[in-house]
């Protein structure tokens, strides 16, 4: 079986996707933006092939490069990234070589948010209403009939990037002046951020599911420069997963990851944020491995390569990411988190730029069985000056 993986180097976890595929079998091939020599050496054995390319979001150059390996090596099983960024390239590709997964058509429905709330509706999942933002009328007539505060984010786009909120006439007018394009104007709901993350079978089937909360808005988080943590639990809130596994049913998804965001009020009611088809951002892989003892890069890659869809997991852990600001003071030194906390950490790292302002400029990784441990520890962490 051949297996393409596009920019396979980036973030650095994800080179375990390679060396997962190669221990399941498959024939691994990569196309990259980063020079062959600057690989680590774990990636150049995983690698069958790889083919370095210095503007991959250029399509005719990756639509060459990847009938150069199909020349080379034969025909392309399967093409992934696992990365939001090249979701739409992907999904061309697969379209242009008939590879399994997902075209372009699923892509109106599972990255455009327009698309999201279609299907939530349709599957009798909540979700807060919005529309598509076409003109200064419609969206006065938006806030009209809900109120505000509203919402304004991409009907394209990924976690909180271009997102703000309007809660005045005021403001209203000030948006409006220069009114966003390609965006949706959302009824804004209360709540906590929950996620129903995973992975299913070649059938549509979850074979693994856990839930992590966050510790606030996405939004506020950057915007605000609010700390940050967020934490699995070995328990799933049974509204979130009931609804989770609504949506994972209705989006069709097949042999892949998912991470589903919902909103959780304090009575208990649950609306959909959105879905993505991918795995969870940041090092969520990572907790949810460290979460069960268990290895879902090597699972996914034996759904791929054998058809696997029998996965064994306990939940024995409650694992965070708790992550620090170089803009902030802290009343206990890196030094005091390390000896303190020694028994919980599983890992600490200074977090790559591109993601540190919704993640963190250095992170610490903390698993414990019991949540208010868990909890005391991020307690100790974040604590400033």
């Amino acid at each position: 079986m051949n297996v393409l993986l596009l920019s396979p180097q980036f973030p650095p976890n994800f080179q375990r996707f390679s060396t997962a595929l190669k221990e399941a079998g498959a024939n691994v091939l990569g196309i990259g933006d980063s020079p062959y020599d600057s690989l680590d050496r774990g990636l150049k054995a995983a690698l069958s092939e790889y083919f370095h390319l210095d503007n991959m979001s250029e399509y005719e150059g990756l639509f060459r490069a990847t009938a150069f390996l199909t020349y080379k090596h034969g025909r392309i099983d399967r093409i992934d990234s696992h990365n939001e960024h090249w979701l739409g390239l992907e999904a061309q590709l697969r379209h242009d070589f008939n590879v399994f997964g997902q075209k372009p058509a699923d892509l109106a429905f599972c990255r455009r948010k327009s698309g999201m709330k279609e299907v939530f509706r349709l599957a009798g999942v909540p979700a807060p209403p919005g529309e598509v933002a076409a003109s200064a009328e419609q969206i006065r007539a938006f806030v009209k009939r809900h109120g505000f505060p509203v919402i304004f984010k991409p009907d394209v786009g990924v976690g909180a990037e271009s997102v703000f909120r309007v809660d005045s006439e005021e403001q209203l007018a000030g948006t409006l002046a220069y009114p966003p394009k390609g965006c949706m104007v959302e009824k804004f709901i209360e709540g906590s951020l929950f996620s129903f993350d995973g992975l299913t079978d070649r059938e549509g089937n979850i074979v693994f599911c856990a839930s992590h909360r966050v510790s606030s808005g996405i939004m506020e988080i950057i915007t605000e420069r609010r700390p940050v943590h967020y934490y699995y639990t070995r328990e799933i809130p049974p509204r979130v997963e009931d609804l989770g596994r609504k949506a994972v049913r209705a989006f069709r998804v097949r042999e892949r990851f998912f991470h589903v965001e919902f909103l959780v009020g304090e009575g208990g009611d649950c609306a959909a944020l959105e879905i993505n088809v991918r795995p969870p951002g940041g090092c969520s892989l990572d907790m949810m491995n460290w979460a069960c003892d268990i290895d879902l890069y090597q699972a996914w890659a034996r759904s791929v390569v054998c058809g696997e869809s029998h996965f064994d997991y306990e939940r024995k852990y409650h694992v965070a990411h708790v992550g620090r600001r170089q803009s902030l003071r802290y009343r206990r030194s890196h030094e005091d988190v390390l000896r303190e906390l020694s028994r919980l950490l599983v890992d600490h790292r200074p977090f790559p730029k591109l993601f540190s302002i919704a993640m963190g400029d250095y992170v610490y990784f903390l698993r414990h069985p019991d949540l208010e441990t868990l909890r005391g520890a991020i307690c100790f962490i974040e604590e400033q000056a």
